[in-house]
């Protein structure tokens, strides 16, 4: 199927409008136009797996060093929904979008900023509200592997001085050089992630943060100070003691918010002496599903919270983060705040279910900003493979999803991208395009006045040579820089480079793949490998181009009842072979609305030509109603879903992986014959919103 390209305003006022109206993500890919907006509060449609949402590398493992990746269960949570961050979403309790009047281009730049930062001395920042700050902030960068490397196993590390925590996961010591590096490089904000439980014995019921860490944290912040950049400063993972929340004992959940509002009492308390330059963030991505983490050895049984008490629990949290704040004086009465979105999940975020906490009637929604992450699609951002980006579904995604996150900074909010960014490939250099996806996102950031941050841990910034490591990516880096031009102008010519870049993009890279469209189904192997660095096609929504260069895929239209197989082929990559699994599935796209109620059972299994004896009975079910899919190998799958369905007809011993992830070792190359027939008539209907 060949669709239209059409044009960026198209695509943007789409969004804006399917965003107020409820819209499906396939209604926003096609619509063009709206009348007058309704507010909708239909619940999101989100991923059936529970705590899959973005926890980073080195905060999964404690004995994790150094890593140029992102997250891996960020990269689950991609892995079984990637499309999950693409569709429109409900706007938020509360978020309101006017009427369209005909007039795109005023559509498109509802209550710009005109906030310049050469304009703006320190003094002046308590006049702003947050959308302008945001628009100040400029683009920013990430100090990461560094104040926020930590343990789950906490006693295992407490005692030991600064330092230690500082390069516990393979970082330096931070420098003035360094943080002067980055301001060089265009950035005119840094995130510095922090661990406050490092020195803490919050076990006993002492929550007492060490001076002396607190004091080093505010050396860095003077190193920024110095380098003429803003600051944030968050509590980030800190060895998952946020599942405290999720606790099946009382008592422990009670202390997590104890300690949560002693840490963030000695924090404001400590700095409440700096200028409004500081930005306090109350969490990273735990503010959400991971509130029922159990990866922290203190919190025990847990994971007992729903998916709405979750939203409950992580209003109040928010909440608590205000008044907690507030309530020390000084310049914290004002000082700006950032408020984690659930799980900073942007689709989760505009779920009706969550909404923005309420600050001081002097303050109103004015100093109060929204963080989210952005690493979409994940295969591309987060992973080593050598994948690219560039086709229409990429831009209209990408389109798609920030537009719809501007309810909020059109109802007041200015909101930063806390994370985002394009990893390097697993050589270190950059990827196919990793150009074109900076300068798009930054345009688009620029047109609604949001901040992005760009996720490093000396990937992006070397802290030995002093230099980004690559010549291209760091010409965009300056030159989308509000210390080189002022938001006004990059603003202005957003609209003109997407267009441009919009027009230009294919359907496809591969010239050798089928394309989905509405009239035909597809079948493939989803498959990320145990490193994270050879990907194909992860996600419910097909797409070839998502793939490690040199993978030869083996993918297949499906036409009805009858066998059929599909295959990977690893040895053309630059490793010639994938390293067990991490996750992988069988898709069939298009397949619930062609074949509804069709099976999928496993015949046969060839691993580097072997015959691989499965460890479990597949099932068949789908996330999101319209993909089939079978796993492989999916650990974030908890349970059996309500949708499986088999040959059979019964579960017993079925599974989410029936590959061996700990045995698979080296697959050069996977192939899967498996039998497609007609299962009971109208079992694949499924709601999305009920696995929540």
């Amino acid at each position: 199927m060949i669709r239209l390209k059409r044009s960026i305003t198209a695509l943007i006022l789409a969004a804006v409008m399917c965003t107020a109206a409820g819209c499906s993500g396939a209604d926003t890919a096609s619509q063009d136009s709206a009348s007058t907006v309704q507010e909708d509060t239909t619940e999101e449609a989100t991923t059936e797996e529970t705590s899959a949402d973005e926890a980073t590398t080195e905060e999964a493992s404690a004995d994790e060093t150094s890593t140029d990746e992102v997250s891996t269960e960020e990269a689950a949570d991609d892995s079984t929904d990637s499309a999950a961050d693409a569709s429109a979403t409900d706007a938020a309790d509360g978020i309101g979008v006017g009427s369209y009047d005909g007039n795109v281009e005023d559509e498109l730049n509802l209550n710009v900023t005109t906030v310049s930062a050469s304009e703006v001395s320190s003094d002046d920042l308590a006049s702003l509200n947050s959308r302008e700050f945001a628009a100040l902030l400029g683009n920013g960068i990430n100090l990461g592997n560094t104040m926020e490397a930590t343990n789950n196993d906490h006693d295992s590390i407490l005692g030991n001085d600064v330092t230690f925590y500082e390069t516990y996961w393979g970082q330096p010591v931070t420098t003035q050089e360094m943080i002067d590096d980055m301001a060089a490089a265009g950035f005119t904000t840094i995130r510095i992630p922090v661990a406050w439980t490092n020195t803490m014995h919050y076990e006993d019921g002492d929550y007492t943060i060490d001076e002396a860490y607190l004091a080093r944290v505010g050396e860095i912040i003077d190193y920024a100070y110095n380098a003429g950049m803003y600051v944030v400063i968050n509590d980030h993972w800190d060895g998952g003691w946020y599942g405290l929340f999720g606790s099946a004992d009382e008592a422990k959940q009670e202390a997590a918010m104890e300690m949560y509002i002693s840490m963030w009492t000695q924090i404001a308390e400590y700095y409440k002496d700096y200028d409004l330059r500081l930005v306090f963030e109350g969490a990273n991505e735990e503010i959400g599903d991971r509130l029922n983490d159990i990866d922290n050895d203190f919190v025990g049984e847990g994971a007992t919270l729903s998916k709405d008490e979750c939203y409950a629990k992580a209003l109040e949290i928010n909440q608590t983060f205000v008044d907690t704040v507030r309530s020390t004086g000084g310049n914290n009465e004002s000082r700006f705040l950032l408020i984690p979105g659930y799980g900073t999940d942007i689709t989760q975020t505009l779920d009706a279910r969550w909404s923005m906490p309420t600050d001081t009637d002097a303050n109103g929604t004015d100093k109060l900003l929204l963080s989210v992450h952005y690493y979409t699609p994940w295969s591309y951002c987060g992973t080593g493979g050598g994948a690219t980006w560039g086709t229409i579904k990429n831009y209209e995604e990408m389109i798609t999803l920030l537009t719809n996150l501007s309810v909020y900074s059109e109802a007041g909010y200015g909101v930063i991208i806390g994370e985002c960014g394009v990893m390097p490939s697993s050589d270190g250099t950059a990827k196919p395009n990793t150009t074109l996806w900076y300068e798009s996102f930054f345009k688009l950031c620029s047109l609604y006045d949001y901040c992005p941050v760009v996720w490093n841990t000396g990937n992006i910034i070397s802290k030995e040579t002093h230099e980004v490591y690559d010549a291209d990516v760091a010409a965009c880096f300056t030159s989308n820089s509000v210390d080189s031009v002022s938001s006004d102008e990059l603003r202005s010519s957003a609209i003109s480079y997407l267009q441009s870049a919009l027009e230009a993009a294919p359907e496809s890279y591969s010239t050798a793949s089928l394309l989905a469209g509405d009239g035909n189904a597809v079948a493939w192997i989803m498959w990320d490998s145990q490193d994270w660095n050879i990907v194909y096609s992860v996600g419910d929504t097909y797409d070839p181009d998502t793939t490690t260069d040199g993978l030869v895929a083996t993918d297949v239209e499906i036409t009805g009842e009858g066998t059929y197989t599909v295959a990977l082929d690893f040895t053309g990559t630059y490793a010639g072979y994938s390293q067990s699994t991490a996750f992988s599935a069988i898709g069939i796209a298009n397949g619930e609305e062609l074949f509804p109620g069709y099976i999928i059972t496993i015949k046969e299994i060839l691993v580097n030509g072997e015959e691989y004896k499965a460890v479990g009975r597949n099932y068949t079910a789908s996330d999101d109603g319209l993909c089939t899919r079978t796993n492989l190998y999916n650990e974030w799958v908890s349970e059996i879903p309500d949708d499986a369905r088999t040959a059979a007809g019964g579960l017993i011993g079925c599974s989410a992986c029936i590959l061996d992830q700990a045995t698979l070792g080296n697959v050069e190359t996977i192939e899967i014959t498996f039998d497609y027939t007609p299962g009971e008539e109208g079992i694949s209907t499924n709601d999305a919103n009920s696995k929540n």
